[in-house]
């Protein structure tokens, strides 16, 4: 007997609040892959659902209605670093496991508040401190990019505005509604799955899947980490498997063992290499498309893909 078909694993990259260029990648999908699988494809979006882009209201309206659309898909919405940051400015984080307050996180990062212009409007006193970065307000010099900083280091502002409330204002928790904060509430900081197919050079191997925003620490113990991603411990001011770069690129040595996956997004590029999955061409930019990957088959489908009928 034949091996069975493997299940379609679909992985989505960072949206940043680009509902059209959603609604077209998904068209394209549908487009690209047999209906029969499309309909039962494990969807996987790697985070990063908000700012930059103009509609994060509208993406997030898009994302919840999935369930009742396709109802024999498996969805799974993992927390980006902008999401997280965004839950923590209405407050619907889980709170941290000790007992602590989130003002505790502050201080390892205080000597930034000045120049990022932390929040400090109605609710800061029970916000965590990526919530208050989050609808900041950056001062200075932006080096990297030869001009004065423009708002949040989040680039926040289009999330505001979607919401029909200014930069800042403490009256977005009002404005976003009860299913938009569920949503935000119930995302997840890591997914696993034992056995997903792919195909490298001509070969279909069997894998160990880990989706999460940015990556895993290559100096820390994976078992460890993976256990911290599935609590939810907020405990931390900044979470590297979400925020990290250099230090989150690399598969942990410890996993190459056995075949593991491991897919993100984040980093504002699409780089595959191995069974490092990285799936961010958008880079929250409007000129960029946003991209997906395709297992077993390895193929990427854009939103600026122009498909034969």
């Amino acid at each position: 007997m034949s091996d069975p078909k493997p299940r379609l694993v679909c992985c989505i990259g960072d949206v940043h609040g680009f509902h059209t260029k959603l609604q077209n990648l998904w068209s394209n999908l549908e487009s690209t892959i047999p209906s029969s699988d499309f309909a039962t494809a494990l969807v996987i979006f790697l985070g990063d659902y908000c700012d930059r882009g103009p509609d994060t209201n509208k993406v997030l309206d898009f994302f919840i209605a999935l369930p009742s659309r396709y109802p024999r898909q498996k969805h799974v919405f993992i927390a980006g670093n902008h999401d997280f940051a965004f839950a923590g400015f209405l407050r619907v984080l889980p709170p941290p496991p000790d007992g602590s307050e989130f003002r505790e996180g502050w201080k390892e990062f205080e000597d930034n508040e000045e120049r990022e212009g932390w929040f400090k409007g109605e609710g800061y006193e029970g916000m965590h401190l990526q919530g208050r970065r989050w609808a900041g307000s950056m001062k200075g010099f932006n080096k990297a990019k030869g001009t004065e900083y423009q708002g949040s280091v989040y680039k926040a502002g289009p999330t505001f505005e979607s919401y029909g409330v200014p930069l800042g204002s403490a009256d977005l928790v009002k404005a976003v509604p009860d299913d938009h904060k569920k949503f935000l509430a119930d995302m997840v900081w890591v997914h696993e799955e034992d056995d997903v197919c792919v195909e490298i050079e001509g070969e279909t191997k069997h894998c160990k899947l880990i989706a999460v925003h940015a990556g895993l620490e290559e100096d820390k113990d994976v078992k460890q980490q993976l256990e911290f991603l599935k609590a939810r411990d907020t405990r931390v001011p900044k979470i590297e498997a979400l925020s990290g770069r250099k230090d989150v690129w690399n598969i942990p040595e410890e996993l190459k063992k056995t075949p593991t996956i491991i897919v993100s997004g984040h980093h504002g590029k699409l780089h595959i290499e191995g069974l490092r999955l990285i799936i961010d061409e958008g880079n929250g930019k409007a000129e960029n498309p946003v991209a997906a990957i395709l297992l077993p088959s390895m193929k990427i489908v854009r939103d600026t893909d122009v498909l034969a009928n």
